[in-house]
């Protein structure tokens, strides 16, 4: 699919059918997460697949929002390995980990998977229920599947400020 076409197409899957998703398709998706820019090229991400009943019951104790999906990906980053930017007043955490995100995000709709970014759980109590390292913080959930055959974009998916009410020229 054309880049500008997968962009207007993917939307937020709120309700999976529960199809596993093919292992060609999650290394695609990992591997565009491995090949995303992060500052100083520190690769601080640290991707969890969450496909067992195990990890999943996990997951569903935090949030409600898994929506039937078969694969969740944990997306975290290494809080001792982060760029600190010139000031102090913050790091490269957050960002890199967003814009692994995203590139998965794109990478799974590019491979016909469906998908939805989560944020709704407490990252460090889900941290803690999953044993992730304490020098690690999770930033989202990924939901990744195959939509069900009445799914569909939320009402205001397609709605979308005209560029002057969100760009400045300075």
């Amino acid at each position: 699919m054309e880049y500008t076409e997968l962009i207007q197409k993917r939307y937020s899957c709120k309700k999976f059918d529960g199809r596993q998703i093919s292992d060609e398709q999650l290394h695609a998706i990992l591997e565009a997460g491995r090949m995303a820019p992060t500052a100083k090229n520190l690769q601080e991400q640290h991707i969890y697949v969450a496909q067992s009943a195990e990890s999943l019951s996990k997951i569903d104790k935090h949030t409600p929002y898994r929506y039937g999906a078969s694969t969740v990906l944990v997306v975290a980053f290494n809080t001792e390995d982060v760029y600190t930017y010139p000031g102090g007043q913050r790091d490269s955490g957050i960002e890199d980990a967003t814009i692994v995100a995203t590139h998965m995000l794109l990478a799974a709709a590019n491979a016909g998977v469906d998908s939805c970014w989560l944020n709704r759980f407490d990252p460090e109590q889900l941290a803690q229920e999953l044993g992730l390292p304490a020098n690690e913080k999770i930033l989202m959930l990924m939901d990744l599947g195959f939509a069900a055959p009445d799914a569909h974009p939320l009402p205001n998916h397609y709605s979308r400020k005209e560029l002057a009410e969100t760009v400045s020229f300075i």
